[in-house]
């Protein structure tokens, strides 16, 4: 039983960052780790085991964060190294440590965006490390129109052609706001590639059966989940030209899905209705191109 004295278990927005750092943390200890972050447990701090151990099913949905992790560390070495990326912009950057633990090329500029006290936090506990690649932290809150634009329009003037994140962003903006953000992303020429996580309908209502309560009381609830899944970016100018989900992903790492065992039989008993089933669960990392 978890201790309500203690408080919410998640306090504010910056909490889901302690949150996610401390997968990456549990991730990161095992034996058999699909990647390793050594600077997760000393950012997600007490605090983020707190939320862990706290949450409704903390940590039997870990397999979902640690896929993603996997997953979006190779579409974006792939693409870095295919495509001849020199800026990567991760917005909403969190606790994410890639230019720190990541074989990213020394020339590369990766600029992070996140809340002022986020970006400070974050500075003072990795201010000893050095990464990999050429690292500048921007303190901006990108609800800001303005702010943003102007922020998006100095960055592609010092591009040839760049790579966005916006790994776990997302969920918590609605479909107008993301909106607003690909129009903007693709009003910058040298913007070319954009990678991010997407939901199904069906995960948001998943996602607000477990967290929903204490998201909203954060003032982060769950909100972006289209039911066109990525081709909701097309018309904004983007395109998905891979997509792979986490189901099937959370298999090939070895994570698998809580209750897995029972999906493989409800396939051999009743293939057309699982297939159906696992189309309504559909969510995992695309890959968009500038149109």
């Amino acid at each position: 039983m978890s201790d309500t004295s203690r408080g919410p278990a998640i306090r504010n927005v910056s909490d889901t960052a302690r949150w996610v750092a401390f997968y990456r943390a549990m991730e990161t200890e095992r034996k058999d780790a699909i990647f390793h972050d050594p600077y997760a447990r000393k950012l997600a701090g007490a605090r983020g085991e707190e939320i862990v151990n706290t949450l409704r099913g903390g940590k039997r949905q870990a397999w979902a964060m640690i896929v993603r992790t996997a997953l979006l560390d190779d579409m974006l070495l792939r693409t870095i190294a295919d495509q001849g990326i020199d800026l990567v912009v991760n917005l909403a950057a969190g606790l994410d440590t890639r230019p720190y633990r990541l074989a990213l090329p020394a020339a590369l500029q990766w600029v992070e965006v996140d809340l002022p006290e986020m970006i400070a936090y974050k500075t003072e506990m990795l201010g000893s490390e050095t990464p990999h690649c050429r690292v500048e932290r921007m303190a901006l809150d990108l609800a800001d129109d303005a702010a943003r634009r102007e922020l998006f329009a100095r960055l592609d003037a010092s591009a040839r052609r760049a790579l966005v994140i916006t790994e776990g962003l997302l969920a918590y903006l609605s479909e107008e706001h993301v909106g607003k953000l690909a129009r903007d992303l693709h009003e910058c020429q040298h913007f070319q590639y954009w990678l991010t996580d997407i939901a199904s309908p069906k995960v948001k209502q998943m996602m607000e059966k477990h967290w929903g309560k204490e998201l909203r009381a954060a003032g982060a609830p769950i909100q972006f989940a289209p039911e066109v899944g990525e081709e909701f970016f097309r018309p904004f100018g983007w395109e998905s030209i891979e997509f792979r989900g986490f189901f099937q992903a959370s298999r090939e790492f070895n994570r698998p899905v809580p209750g897995d065992w029972m999906i493989r039989l409800w396939a051999k008993l009743m293939p057309r209705r699982t297939a159906k089933m696992m189309k309504l669960w559909r969510s995992g990392a695309t890959l968009l191109r500038r149109a």
